[in-house]
């Protein structure tokens, strides 16, 4: 799967994916992540992004021909392919909604930043306006970071086992359970605290009961 993420910022990406398995996914070419810099498609030397909002209000709001030359650069001639806007006012991200995005070849992730961005682009470009939750971050960035992380889990490869992704999917979510290691006792304020017996027990079965009926399912 190829994500495009478009940003004023693409800095901010450097670290993160150069660690952890998103960084072992990429160099065996699981996924293929590429960052822009929405800059580039400007055409004014100021390479300018954003514009006084029509009226009257304060800050500024990106415009939406960056993003629009942008999307026409990116999108891939074949395959499918999403356009993905995060704003506040989006769609709340959903782990259902990660494994829809799963099923796709390309996702064009872009991000706004200051007062918002164009409407138009959210009306008549995007496929998806996406909002982590009931709260306002200062940019699509992180939002950006959340998607492709939860999605590459979802993709064969990533995370390496396959049967980790066939115990934990299910059809309208993802089951979260409890997860013990080693020591089977520790002491915590004074108290011994134990492993579930069952998780010791070697039956499989009743591990598995064990987890459903302790695990929360994720939708």
């Amino acid at each position: 799967m190829r994500f495009d993420i478009v940003t004023i910022f693409p800095s901010l990406f450097d670290s993160y994916l150069q660690e952890s398995l998103i960084k072992k996914a990429r160099s065996k070419r699981v996924i293929d992540v590429r960052v822009h810099d929405l800059r580039k498609w400007t055409e004014d030397k100021h390479q300018t992004v954003d514009d006084k909002p029509f009226g009257g209000e304060s800050g500024m709001v990106m415009k939406a021909e960056p993003f629009i030359r942008a999307v026409e650069d990116l999108r891939a001639k074949k395959g499918k392919i999403r356009v993905v806007l995060f704003t506040p006012r989006g769609k709340r991200f959903t782990q259902k909604k990660a494994a829809d995005f799963s099923k796709d070849d390309q996702i064009i992730m872009l991000c706004g930043r200051y007062e918002g961005v164009d409407e138009r682009v959210a009306s008549f470009l995007a496929d998806e306006t996406i909002s982590l939750g009931s709260y306002v971050l200062m940019g699509g960035e992180i939002p950006a970071m959340v998607v492709l992380e939860t999605v590459s889990r979802l993709i064969p490869g990533v995370v390496g086992k396959e049967n980790f992704l066939k115990e934990k999917v299910v059809e309208d979510g993802f089951y979260e359970y409890p997860q013990y290691t080693r020591p089977k006792e520790i002491y915590i304020q004074k108290k011994r605290r134990s492993v579930p017996r069952v998780l010791l027990s070697g039956d499989h079965k009743k591990i598995k009961e064990w987890r459903r009926k302790r695990g929360k399912l994720i939708k």
